[in-house]
């Protein structure tokens, strides 16, 4: 008897440009999974409907995009700790009758990091965070829990990452954005988790020769794959990680719950991505 095809999905709006049907569809192809990993295009008013009959439209989870995390975490049944930390989820999947949630971006942080620069996290004293959206959320969650003793943030607006720091319950200094530059002194980390670099966006020009010789700087963007803020960083002679082997990590959570193994990340995995990127460019 054949084994019915398990289903999950990416629910976002907008959703196009996502690439984890890529990921997921590699995945399911390499470990010959019965399965299929589909788009979702759900504006705001529809996404609670949307996730209270995802069973019934034959779901056995997804994943969460932009601008629905921090709804989802309202509408799950059980939440892991790491979701509960930052108030957002970005994976679904059903523990019998029972809708879990959980938020892999930290676990996808760290472990972009752990294999872009092992060992990364050993001496460091200051990390800077640029932004305070839901990815530095996850950033600054993520630090915490490889206990940088200092961490700063800034943000255009000042008010966003005091709430920020308020909900995860973290001290960090906050810097105001017009003093942007005093951020980079003396750091061991610097990561972007804005959008300024990212292709059509004006770009983040910092001058890093502030920061400590070793300092390794990292970019969530990964379109494109180096950004104006890591072209400077290697001008200066840091260490650099692109952003995306985040987006490769964070999904290895949801594809392990809805289809019981867990994939690894591979350079191949990283090739079918960046080959789907240079298609979505052209």
């Amino acid at each position: 008897m054949t084994a019915l095809l398990k289903k999950a999905c990416v629910i976002g709006d907008p959703i196009a440009h996502s690439l984890s049907p890529v990921i997921h569809g590699f995945w399911i192809s390499q470990y010959g999974v019965n399965a299929a990993y589909e788009r979702a295009h759900v504006a705001v008013r529809e996404f609670p409907g949307f996730i209270s009959a995802l069973r019934a439209n034959g779901y056995v989870g997804a994943n969460v995009t932009v601008p629905h995390k921090e709804t989802a975490y309202r509408l799950v049944d059980r939440l892991d700790e790491t979701a509960k930390g930052i108030s957002a989820v970005n994976t679904l999947w059903f523990d019998g009758d029972v809708l879990a949630g959980a938020n892999s971006d930290v676990a996808g942080f760290l472990g972009n990091l752990d294999e872009g620069s092992p060992g990364w996290d050993e001496g460091v004293q200051i990390a800077t965070v640029i932004g305070a959206g839901g990815a530095a959320r996850a950033v600054i969650k993520a630090l915490d829990n490889r206990n940088v003793p200092e961490i700063r943030i800034t943000n255009r607006t000042e008010g966003r990452a005091r709430q920020l720091l308020a909900d995860l319950r973290i001290d960090a200094e906050i810097i105001q954005w017009e003093k942007i530059q005093t951020a980079v002194e003396r750091a061991d980390l610097i990561v972007n988790t804005t959008t300024l670099g990212m292709a059509g966006h004006t770009a983040l020009e910092l001058d890093l020769s502030a920061a400590v010789s070793t300092a390794l700087v990292t970019d969530i963007v990964y379109t494109p794959l180096k950004t104006p803020l890591l072209e400077a960083a290697e001008r200066t002679g840091l260490r650099t990680v692109d952003g995306l082997g985040m987006l490769l990590h964070q999904a290895v959570l949801g594809f392990t719950h809805w289809f019981g193994l867990t994939p690894q990340v591979t350079p191949a995995l990283r090739t079918a991505v960046l080959t789907a990127l240079r298609e979505k460019a052209v």
